[in-house]
């Protein structure tokens, strides 16, 4: 069972973050830049304020009809995020974003953002364990 830390051995802990106080064209922009579908918003000093994604986007900018380059990412992140430790199990966090139908965990030690963790992360690593579970069972059952 691979654990978080292991997760972010295998991909990097590179996190792309934002401030709060950044107008939302700008989050935009960084996540077009880089082809991801979230950002963490982190505070000066590097508090974890939330996340903001491409559907905070489309629900709070776009169907509301807001301005993207006049509107603060604090207006349209979401506060209300579960995080997760390096020792975190795959399987767990996988439980987490089904429960909690968000698509990214940030991985947070001593207060800090250390990497964040995806939906798309998670999937792999729980069908990586089931192939090896499975090539070990085939081996068992041809020896």
């Amino acid at each position: 069972m691979r654990t978080v830390r292991q997760l972010l051995e295998s991909k990097g802990p590179e996190v792309h973050a934002i401030s709060p106080d950044a107008a939302v064209i700008d989050a935009i922009r960084l996540m077009a830049e880089k082809g991801i579908g979230a950002l963490v918003v982190l505070e000066p000093g590097g508090r974890l304020a939330g996340m903001v994604s491409e559907r905070d986007y489309a629900r709070k900018i776009v169907l509301a009809g807001r301005s993207s380059r006049e509107t603060p990412v604090r207006d349209i992140m979401t506060a209300d995020i579960v995080t997760v430790g390096l020792d975190d199990a795959a399987p767990a966090c996988m439980q987490l974003v089904t429960e909690r139908r968000v698509r990214h965990l940030p991985v947070v030690v001593d207060g800090e953002v250390v990497g964040l963790v995806s939906i798309g992360d998670l999937v792999k690593a729980v069908i990586e364990e089931q192939q090896y579970e499975l090539d070990q069972l085939q081996r068992y059952i041809t020896s």
